[in-house]
Parts: C-alpha cells; structure tokens; sequence
C-alpha cells in the first residue's frame, strides 16, 4: 500500500500534469485551425483547387517526421537510491508524470505498465506501454524505460543513480525513438514549462538540463 508521502508527491505531479494538458490541448488544435484559416484564405483570394493544394502542402509539413528530440537531464534528491530505484521502476515513473498523470486508467502487467490516456473528448485513446529494466555497475543504480506509444517505439530513458554527498544523485539521458512533425511543437513548448515543476513536486530538483533538437 502506498505511503501518504508518496500519495502526496502523486497527487501533487498530477496537479501539475493536469495543467499541462489543459494548455496544451487547445495549442496543438490551434496547428488544426491555422491550416483551416490558411485553407480558406486560399479559397477566398483564389479558387476551391489552389485551396486544396495550400492545406494538402500545409497538412504534410505539419505532419511530417522533421524534428528528432533528446537530452541530459541531471537531478538531485533527499531520497535515498533504493527509493529512487524504486521510483523508476515502479508504475509512476517521475520523468512520466504527463504521461500517467493525464492518464484515464493504468494497468500493472508482470513486464509492464500500460497507460491509457484519452482525447479528442473521449473520441480517440493511445496507449502508453512501459517495460522497465535494471542494472548495475561502478557503483550507479541503471534503470532503462523503453516507452511506446500504441505498440511502436517512442522513447527510451537511461537513469543513473548514485549516492551524492547528502543527496541522490539522478542523471538520465533521453532520445525519441521516432522523429516528430511540427504539429508536436506546441506539445513540446508547454512540457517545456511544466516538466521541471512535475519533478519538483515528486521531491526532484533540477541541477542541470541539455536538450537537444535536431532534423
């Protein structure tokens, strides 16, 4: 049975994944709208077939597999490793909480945790699949997420945890497992403003953070 103090940071990480979603719903419809308003300016200054072509143009750039994304992430904690193992592997992970906290059901497999996460008002689902693997060397805790998405690779997280000076010491790499179109920006933007803070209220302190974006 889970603690009240992990209940809380739970409970806390979800607040914030749920003002994430909040933001971000509305920003990647609005890639939707921009393309209808580029269709029907098309249309109005020109006719139904130049039309056509604009949004055909615009619905491939948006979509396309342009932007590859990936990062180091160092963080700090007042909980011990073992705890922080636990953590990773268990089935909330911290660098997940948008993933789990928005999620409509979570499922606990033998190799496994599933998140189902809903949208479009319930119209369409995806599901989030993480198996989670350890290891051991030169005196780090490793922990490997492979995370997928609908049953094709997504993405993979690399922790390292180690005993600091008073402190755990928690650095993770990450690296989308597929490239992503522009329509994910906005995505991206306000994950970017929410992440540290989803960390934080699980006990985590951002040290230092590299992202990297690529084509």
């Amino acid at each position: 049975m889970p603690s009240t103090h992990e209940t809380d940071r739970s409970r806390g990480a979800r607040a914030v994944a749920s003002r994430y979603r909040r933001y971000e719903r509305p920003l990647s419809a609005l890639v939707a709208a921009v393309v209808m308003l580029a269709f029907l300016a098309a249309y109005v200054t020109t006719s139904l077939l130049p039309a056509v072509v604009v949004a055909a143009v615009l619905v491939v750039v948006v979509r396309a597999p342009l932007l590859d994304v990936g990062g180091t992430v160092r963080l700090e904690t007042d909980e011990p490793p073992e705890a922080v193992v636990d953590a990773f592997t268990g089935p909330k992970p911290p660098v997940l909480a948008f993933q789990w906290g928005i999620a409509d059901a979570v499922s606990v497999g033998a190799d496994a945790v599933t998140y189902e996460i809903g949208y479009l008002f319930g119209l369409r689902s995806v599901e989030m699949t993480v198996h989670a693997r350890t290891d051991a060397a030169d005196g780090e805790r490793i922990v490997e997420l492979e995370v997928a998405a609908n049953g094709q690779p997504w993405s993979t997280y690399v922790v390292r945890i180690s005993p600091g000076d008073g402190r755990t010491v928690v650095e993770y790499d990450y690296e989308a497992d597929r490239r992503f179109g522009l329509r994910r920006v906005p995505q991206r933007l306000v994950a970017g403003r929410y992440r540290d803070t989803a960390l934080a209220a699980q006990g985590y302190e951002v040290v230092e953070r590299d992202d990297r974006y690529g084509v």
